[in-house]
């Protein structure tokens, strides 16, 4: 039987070892879909509810294998629907590539059903490579050069194949003018280090330096022996961005935490006390968190030049790979004899797990959201991976989760988009079946497109070595972070018609589709409640009441964000004692702690 362009597009992605497809089938990608069948569903077709949790379900997969991600979506709507998934990966610096149909190219221009210009509308989203394919003889390359520009760029990019194309015999690329082959499929990386000179001046600024910050990004995540090594001879504290929150075990006893709106007290102090600045593999946009301009000389590594001296006044900008130049930068270095910073350091990281322990145990209506996350950190399997959402949750998730060694964690960490702690899930699933996984997740983001994946969940469970996939549901009927977002940034009491959620039992939703659910409305239960999910024998949902008004005020909240919350309290909130009581015991825990 003669091959189609459908067929060996999908041959072509096995070779690339693709050996799972997230998408939604439509009739601009019918011959693509037929050869899934022909080809005995190799690689898998994967079939969410909805076109943006298959962009998104591609980018945990991506996320947490370290390989390209795929999605699949039908011209027009489909395509239109991949976006804000497609953006995530572009924001995150994630390799996915989407396939899209189009209306056959006989009808194109003529206002025909479902033509939509598909290259205006990923020219942004897939800015790094964006093609529409025309000719048989054109694919190979296309396909290619998409997955070759993913993976170097790490980018999503893109593919446009018109509905008639994929239904036509495969041709291949002729050794003539104008046709374009052509190689097999690999992945080649290039280890960047840079010049020894510059090294040799990014050593002089760490010896100098006697009171050293580390800031880590996920571009330091295949470095940690290396910052481990750096951190010990400059007597360096490290604070992590969010998207490097598991670059470094939270039980290093100099490991401060994360940093920025959602972080800690000690990554607070570290980079506010600090007179030296080591950032490697993070492109932390708010730079009010970083120390004030001219305090620190500064020394930064990145791969990618154009993230270099952009949130800093750095005195020296090294690209290259982290692990490469850490370890050449490693022979530089003198050891620090004098360890009072270091140790200024620990005792803070200390002082904070006692306070967020004591800040977890008060009592709440009618459990404490930051309790959920206590719970978890003391039980939670050593090779667990954990997804989290965008919402209130996200800052317990951040401060509260304690991560060792061996364990992943993401999120939509710059987009920040609501959505994709479920979808995240199942891609980190597909990516690991044999090991655990957790998403940490709000109640308006399960209501907003969580709950439909639970039946995507359902119904690939039986291909997941070990069955669990836990999916906690912080539900205080409330789209809380907005909530306070309002209330401390815009001096504005909460307002009830846009904030307030629908009641829904999504352990109940959990049963009725074929997983396990179990509600927490009781802090006493949640332990046991946790205990029992994380030896399930398929997946579940963990439906916990959290009390709406525990603050998620940074520990180093400004007096301006406070001024504008007792405002927005005084303007007739709905909730204002309620607010003002646990906030008050909330803070009290950092000032006198073991208050209840």
């Amino acid at each position: 039987m003669t091959d189609t362009v459908g067929d060996y597009l999908l041959r072509r992605l096995r070779e690339w070892g693709v050996a799972q497809v997230f998408g939604y089938p439509g009739d601009g990608i019918n011959g693509i879909v037929a050869a899934f069948g022909k080809a005995d569903n190799q690689p898998r077709f994967v079939q969410s509810r909805h076109e943006e949790m298959s962009a998104f379900q591609a980018v945990g997969y991506a996320k947490f294998s370290g390989n390209v991600g795929v999605c699949m979506a039908t011209s027009g709507p489909g395509a239109i629907h991949l976006l804000n998934g497609l953006y995530d990966a572009k924001l995150d610096h994630v390799p996915v590539v989407a396939v899209v149909g189009q209306t056959a190219r006989s009808a194109m221009g003529g206002s025909y059903q479902q033509e939509v210009d598909l290259q205006s509308l990923m020219k942004d989203v897939a800015s790094e490579y964006l093609v529409e394919v025309n000719v048989a003889e054109q694919l190979p390359n296309a396909l290619d050069r998409a997955f070759r520009t993913a993976l170097s760029r790490r980018a999503p990019t893109a593919l446009i194949i018109p509905a008639d194309l994929q239904e036509q015999e495969y041709t291949p690329p002729q050794h003539v003018f104008k046709q374009v082959p052509s190689s097999p499929p690999s992945t080649p990386k290039a280890v960047l280090v840079p010049h020894e000179d510059e090294l040799a001046h990014a050593a002089e600024v760490l010896n100098a330096g006697s009171r050293v910050a580390i800031l880590a990004g996920q571009g330091a995540r295949d470095a940690t022996d290396e910052l481990k090594q750096v951190a010990d001879l400059t007597g360096a504290g490290i604070a992590k961005a969010l998207l490097g929150k598991d670059v470094l075990s939270d039980e290093l006893p100099y490991v401060t935490g994360s940093i920025g709106l959602l972080g800690t007290r000690p990554s607070y102090e570290l980079m506010r006390d600090c007179d030296t600045l080591l950032i490697v593999g993070s492109n932390l946009p708010y730079s009010q968190f970083l120390p004030e301009f001219g305090q620190a000389r500064a020394v930064q590594i990145d791969i990618d030049g154009g993230m270099i001296g952009m949130r800093y006044p750095t005195e020296v900008n090294l690209l290259g790979d982290a692990k490469a130049t850490l370890r050449a930068l490693l022979p530089l270095l003198r050891r620090k004899t004098d360890r009072s910073w270091r140790d200024t350091v620990e005792r803070n990281v200390a002082d904070w797990w006692t306070t967020l322990r004591d800040q977890a145990m008060l009592d709440a209506d009618p459990v404490n959201p930051m309790r959920v996350v206590h719970e978890l950190s003391e039980r939670i399997p050593q090779n667990t991976l954990v997804t989290a959402d965008s919402g209130s949750s996200t800052n317990w998730f951040a401060r509260n989760l304690k991560l060792r060694d061996g364990m992943r964690a993401s999120l939509s960490g710059t987009l920040a988009t609501m959505g994709p702690g479920v979808p995240y899930a199942i891609g980190a699933k597909f990516a690991h079946p044999d090991r655990p996984v957790v998403a940490l997740v709000g109640d308006g983001a399960m209501q907003m497109n969580g709950m439909a994946e639970l039946i995507t969940m359902s119904r690939y469970r039986h291909l997941w070595q070990d069955p669990r996939l836990v999916v906690c549901v912080f539900n205080n009927r409330d789209l809380n972070q907005v909530t306070w977002e309002l209330r401390a940034m815009g001096g504005a009491p909460k307002f009830e018609e846009s904030q307030n959620l629908p009641d829904v039992s999504y352990a109940e939703f959990a049963r009725l589709v074929g997983l396990q659910g179990i509600t927490v409305d009781d802090p006493a239960e949640l332990g046991p409640a946790w205990d029992t999910v994380l030896a399930a024998d398929r997946p579940a949902v963990l439906d916990v009441h959290c009390d709406p008004e525990l603050p998620p005020i940074p520990p180093h909240a400004t007096f301006d964000q406070i001024k504008s919350m007792t405002e927005a309290l005084l303007k007739g909130d709905p909730n204002a004692w309620h607010v003002l009581v646990q906030g008050a015991k909330t803070k009290a825990q950092e000032v006198l702690p073991g208050t209840r």
